[in-house]
């Protein structure tokens, strides 16, 4: 009984000792649970000896050390047991980090979207605009466009109106002229029939009308405007920005910085003929002349007057340009004209380049008139560019009028010098056998007394005067001529006061600068 009792005591303390020791070596270390098994295993062994010495217990010694062996077995698998949890606190760990690193790409995955998203957002915002954008100008554009068509289709209309009123009017002016001219037949064949009369004709009130208009149109061309006093009581003058212009008639002066220039209507001269016929298109008026051959030459003008083109249609109806003077780029003044050269070099000899009329023979004078230019023409040239660049029209030679010198403040080529002009124009008639196409220009010039405005308007009506006796009574056609007035710019004989020497009219041809061609044989 008290064997029993001991081996019960004996296995209860092992179970306490077993149970007591994992929990102090978890709290102290590794180490320390090692030694206390250990010591266990001593003690154990120690009351297994003694149960040895005892035979009869030794059968419960063996127990006891089985079973101490058992409590050495299960000591030895708790002290494994912290391995383990530290193990799974790693792995925690481990997972935890994987978890926050899983989170944070997440994290950085969903900003990068909602970039991504905000991006593409940007973009269709931005191509939306800009389409709503071009939509917006396309329908500004066609509004414009309408607006513009409406316009031209509104001008139009108005210049068809226009030029059916003009019309209209032409036509009243025509069958009233007709009539009066119909009148006047009858009134003439009424006075052959019944023969001489001495005292005065019993005369309608509408022919005595028509009458006195015509004659006052015939005194008013005579002698409206015989010398400058008359011209400078009709001008009117105008400012626009830093120019003034002044109207005089079919002429108008501009001066524009410190030069003074003069434009007229350079159908007026064609205007004279009584089979010319006028016609108005848009902004141009087609002033054309038939010949008896059946050709037509058609000169063509804005509304100031200003030559646009001339041309000469064959009877085959093949054209001819001979004057294109159209502009090349937007309108530009005077100075938009000036072409800047140096002065030609002339290696001919001087009194072949500038001729004085009174000093040669005809055949001189057709030798200047078709000499070629003095110096290479670079190109095709204006009519302006010509008028306005003294430079240029220097690469012609010229013939000096000095036979035909004016009046002080007069324009008027007298009855005894028309004769002197015989020479000049037997000389422009051969060089237009030769090519119809040729164009001379002639220049008026003044002395340099009196205003600028007044020698402009002087030396431009003594070019015109010279004209028109060239075609008048000599026959030359005035589609080859054309007239520009230079006042007092060049003069012959340097002098402030009176010289008729400087007031003449000089001649050259112009053919090469508007064609660029003829040129000089090369040096």
């Amino acid at each position: 009984m008290k064997t029993k009792a001991l081996l019960l005591a004996t296995t209860i303390l092992s179970a306490a000792i077993a149970i007591h020791i994992p929990h102090a070596a978890f709290a102290q270390g590794s180490s320390l649970q090692t030694g206390d098994a250990d010591k266990g295993n001593k003690k154990d062994g120690g009351k297994n000896d003694g149960g040895k010495k005892d035979g009869g217990r030794q059968g419960d010694g063996g127990k006891q050390g089985d079973r101490g062996k058992q409590g050495g077995d299960g000591q030895q698998g708790n002290r494994g047991k912290p391995d383990n949890d530290n193990n799974k606190q790693g792995n925690r760990g481990k997972q935890d980090n994987d978890n926050r690193n899983n989170d944070r790409k997440r994290a950085e995955e969903r900003q990068r979207e909602e970039r991504q998203k905000a991006e593409d957002r940007q973009r269709r915002e931005d191509r939306q605009r800009a389409e709503d954008r071009q939509k917006r100008d396309d329908r500004q554009k066609a509004e414009e466009q309408n607006r513009r068509e409406r316009e031209e289709r509104q001008k139009a209309e108005d210049r068809q109106r226009r030029e059916d009123r003009q019309r209209a009017e032409d036509r009243q002016k025509r069958d009233d002229r007709q009539k009066a001219e119909e009148q006047d037949r009858r009134d003439r064949q009424d006075s052959r029939r019944d023969g001489p009369f001495d005292g005065p004709r019993l005369q309608t009130r509408d022919s005595k009308d028509d009458d006195r208009k015509r004659d006052d149109r015939k005194a008013d061309d005579r002698d409206r405007w015989r010398r400058i006093d008359d011209v400078r009581r009709d001008r009117r003058e105008e400012r626009r920005g830093d120019s003034v212009i002044i109207h005089e008639g079919n002429r108008t002066i501009v001066r524009e910085g410190d030069r003074w220039i003069i434009r007229r209507d350079e159908a007026d001269r064609f205007r004279r003929n009584p089979d010319a016929r006028v016609e108005r298109r848009g902004n141009d008026v087609y002033t054309t002349i038939i010949r008896p051959d059946g050709s037509r030459i058609v000169t063509v003008t804005d509304r100031d007057g200003r030559l646009i083109r001339r041309v000469r249609r064959d009877a085959r109806g093949r054209e001819y340009v001979l004057i294109d003077n159209v502009y090349r780029g937007p309108r530009r003044d005077y100075r938009g004209f000036v072409v800047v050269l140096p002065p030609p070099v002339i290696r001919i000899p001087r009194d072949r380049y500038i001729v004085d009329a009174g000093l040669v023979g005809a055949p001189v004078i057709y030798e200047t008139l078709i000499a070629p230019p003095v110096e290479r023409i670079e190109r095709r040239y204006t009519l302006d560019e010509v008028r306005y660049s003294a430079p240029l029209r220097d690469r012609m030679p010229r013939v000096d009028l000095d036979t035909i010198t004016f009046d002080s403040g007069s324009w008027e080529v007298t009855p005894d010098q028309v004769d002197r002009l015989a020479p000049i124009a037997d000389g422009i008639k051969r060089a237009i056998e030769q090519n119809p196409n040729e164009v001379f220009l002639i220049e008026g010039h003044t002395d340099a007394t009196g205003s600028d405005e007044d020698n402009l308007s002087l030396s431009d009506r003594r070019a015109e005067s010279v004209a028109l006796v060239l075609t008048e009574q000599f026959g030359i056609p005035p589609e080859n001529l054309t007239t520009q007035g230079y006042g007092e710019q060049q003069l012959k004989v340097p002098t402030d006061g009176p010289e008729r020497a400087n007031r003449r009219v000089t001649v050259r041809r112009i053919t090469p600068l508007l064609t660029g061609e003829n040129q000089p044989p090369a040096q």
